[in-house]
């Protein structure tokens, strides 16, 4: 098996400021924090340099970083901060084009950041402007009726010419807002009449809110939590909104990451972190305050002893400095504080729900790494039977991928390290001993990993021959083969579910599946991500990823923009228009290069697939699973944010009441075909909802029940592979 010196990471997953704070401009409340003359430390200015030469020189569109790259950075940028197009007015804009469009592009390579904090202090500005204006109408009486539309989904039209039109559709926002707010409490109280009339339907869990605020308390409450966010952001946070969107610009997966998002990157590729061993969420009651859901079995906060599930976090101490009061805080800015370096230790203070403040407890935990055992690759065996064909059940084995992980950097370092290669060669071998009828491979989800670790894989399943194609930018191309002579830890029947969330190197391992005919694709056309990236970790802050080859099926074909058509279609739980590549801003095109020579192993007739599509299409339309994903999908388009919506809360409460009794009705469809008992109404429903995922939220993944809307799939791929006749192909020349 051939071997790439470097990393290349093949995944769709992202970190980045600009997706977590400053993507909802409207709940951005501002704190006046005072950059002007930002200068920029000399490991910011070097870093802003360093990226820049990257993107000048060594990205795979060998586009310069010149004049017209700059002032479409510029452009994107401004887009970035208010992607609605609501809180720059046309002539800030303008202005900011004019000062900077020219020269933005020679700005980054000098390692001068302040064209773009100057346009962060704008956007700081507006925000402001609009925090205060809606402080000011929040205490006054808001009309909820009326004949007004508004249109959420800004993103096509353009940004408001004048203050009045802009602050017009602030208040129409600000009362779309509040409509929300005072149907969703409606909601809620119902839900608790629930609760508290049948305590059964809890699950012996306090599910009661009884939250006594005002819809205007509520929405002036989120404000300051986000007012409170943005005052915290540092200027390497600030920095990063730059330079990730100076990459995003050549393309949707060159990102640059502040140091606390480098860490997050490596985690998702490693499936290890040093940190204490807790699992965090919001509050349910109060989301000022962050609850630990969970404790990692022998990790250093259950070893405490001390640290419990349902603790809400208080305050945080790091490297023996004053404790900080982290109420308020969001969730990503607590794991920032928590997570550290091995043997340095972290104080926490927490508290049990509903107990006096004298019963806060204390706690200092050392850090240590904390592997994510149950975030690997999972195996196991299930019976499908099907009716009139199988005297007994067929065994079936089942391998989910959740990515293609690797611990590069422990490899690299000669260490012990973990791999989806590894982790999928065990399972085969589990599997294998059970003596399975057929094995469905499922990477739904899988947003890819590593180019190393999925031609691995691929080699434990095909004979021999090329895997994939890569091509830089000078058009040199590289063939990924596995030349072990024919060998296949398994050779069997097998199939791969795929969907929109699968993504680059799961395209990779489908694609060859599929190319040598070793088994069936069936699911959704996948993401579309035919890139691969290097991730350098030897910038002078934080880490960055940069697009340089592209990945090519061994057809010639690339799955870029057109991901991997499945040769069985099931229901598509996404929504094409807003998810994958085909979505995506500055996605590289389509195209394809020369096949590398192969030998397919097999070949699904075109008369085969046809039989097996209708087959399947016949068993979705009447299966209740299937049939109650489709209806969500209908009732999801109901409520388009790119239309206008009514701003009457009567009209409103109807809309809702209209898309919750054909949710209602979907689930009792689904249960009265399944033999369960109905749901009475839509707020009983809600609350035996309520109640499940919560008890679901508390148990490890491996201890939760598979659902049945997800296990569909893997019956009916299992159905189709058995039902799929394959011929061997006579001619070793003969090419798919």
């Amino acid at each position: 098996m051939k071997k790439q010196p470097a990393q290349w990471l093949l995944s769709a997953a992202s970190v980045g400021i600009a997706g977590v704070i400053l993507s909802q401009s409207y709940g951005t409340a501002l704190a006046d924090t005072n950059t002007e003359g930002f200068v920029g430390t000399p490991e910011q200015k070097l870093t802003t340099r360093q990226v820049a030469a990257l993107l000048d020189r060594s990205h795979y569109l060998n586009q310069p970083l010149d004049t017209k790259m700059g002032s479409e950075i510029l452009a994107m940028y401004i887009d970035s901060l208010d992607p609605n197009h609501t809180l720059f007015l046309q002539s800030d804009v303008d202005e900011f084009t004019k000062k900077y469009g020219s020269e933005f592009g020679s700005r980054l390579k000098r390692g001068d950041l302040s064209a773009g904090v100057e346009v962060f202090e704008r956007y700081r500005k507006r925000s402001n402007e609009y925090f205060e204006m809606a402080t000011k109408m929040l205490k006054t009486k808001i009309n909820l009726t009326g004949n007004e539309t508004v249109v959420l989904d800004r993103e096509k039209l353009p940004h408001f010419t004048t203050k009045k039109a802009q602050r017009d559709y602030w208040a129409q926002q600000l009362k779309f807002q509040l409509m929300s707010i005072t149907l969703g409490q409606e909601d809620e109280k119902a839900k608790e009449k629930v609760f508290l009339s049948n305590p059964d339907i809890t699950r012996g869990q306090d599910l009661v809110r009884d939250d006594q605020r005002t819809p205007s308390e509520i929405l002036m409450n989120r404000f300051s939590r986000q007012q409170g966010q943005m005052k915290r952001l540092n200027d390497d946070e600030i920095m990063e909104t730059v330079l990730n969107t100076a990459m995003l610009t050549y393309d949707p997966h060159s990102n640059y990451y502040a140091p606390i998002q480098a860490n997050e990157l490596q985690i998702q590729s490693s499936l290890q972190l040093e940190g204490i061993g807790v699992s965090i969420r919001p509050d349910r009651k109060n989301p000022d305050y962050t609850r630990i859901v969970t404790l990692v079995d022998g990790g250093p906060a259950a070893k405490t002893g001390q640290i419990k599930p349902n603790d809400l976090i208080i305050g945080i101490a790091t490297d023996g400095k004053t404790m900080t009061d982290v109420v308020g805080w969001s969730t990503r800015e607590i794991v920032g504080l928590i997570r550290g370096k091995r043997g340095t230790s972290v104080t926490l203070k927490v508290r049990q729900p509903n107990t006096p403040e004298a019963a806060t407890r204390t706690i200092s935990v050392v850090r240590d790494i904390i592997q994510q055992e149950e975030s690997g690759v999972t195996h196991r065996v299930v019976e499908v039977q099907r009716p009139n064909i199988d005297a007994t059940p067929k065994r079936i084995g089942v391998i989910e991928i959740p990515s293609f992980y690797l611990n590069y950097r422990a490899r690299r370092n000669g260490e012990d390290y973990r791999s989806v290669s590894v982790d999928t060669e065990k399972a085969l071998k589990e599997l294998n001993k059970q003596n399975i009828d057929g094995l469905v491979v499922d990477l739904r989800n899988n947003p890819g990993g590593s180019l190393d670790e999925v031609a691995k894989m691929l080699g434990l399943f095909v004979k021999s021959g090329p895997l994939v194609q890569i091509r830089d930018n000078r058009g040199n191309i590289q063939v990924y083969r596995d030349d072990d002579g024919g060998k296949q830890l398994y050779d069997g029947k097998m199939v791969v579910i795929t969907n929109l969330a699968s993504a680059s190197a799961s395209e990779i391992f489908a694609a060859a599946i599929q190319d040598y005919g070793r088994g069936l694709v069936v699911g959704s056309t996948t993401t579309g991500k035919g890139s691969a990236q290097i991730q350098l970790d030897t910038l002078a802050l934080g880490s960055a990823t940069l697009t340089q080859r592209k990945f090519y099926r061994i057809t010639g074909g690339s799955t870029q923009n057109k991901g991997v058509v499945p040769d069985i279609k099931l229901v598509n739980i996404y929504d094409d228009a807003t998810f994958g590549e085909r979505a995506q801003k500055k996605a590289l095109p389509w195209d394809t290069i020369k096949t590398a020579p192969y030998k397919p192993e097999a070949k699904f007739s075109n008369s085969t697939l046809a039989t097996l599509n209708q087959q399947s299409k016949i068993r979705q339309q009447q299966d209740p699973q299937f049939v109650y994903l489709s209806t969500l999908n209908d009732i999801r388009n109901m409520d388009d944010e790119k239309k206008p919506i009514d701003l009457d809360i009567n009209k409103r409460r109807a809309k809702m009441q209209l898309i919750e009794n054909r949710t209602l009705a979907a689930e009792n469809k689904r249960l009265e075909a399944t033999g369960e008992k109905q749901y009475s109404n839509w707020n009983t429903y809600q609350a035996a909802m309520d109640a499940k995922f919560e008890e679901l939220s508390q148990l490890k993944e491996s201890e939760r029940p598979k659902l049945p809307e997800s296990e569909v799939f893997v019956n009916e791929a299992a159905y189709l592979m058995l039902n799929a006749e394959s011929s061997v192909l006579a001619s070793p020349e003969q090419k798919l």
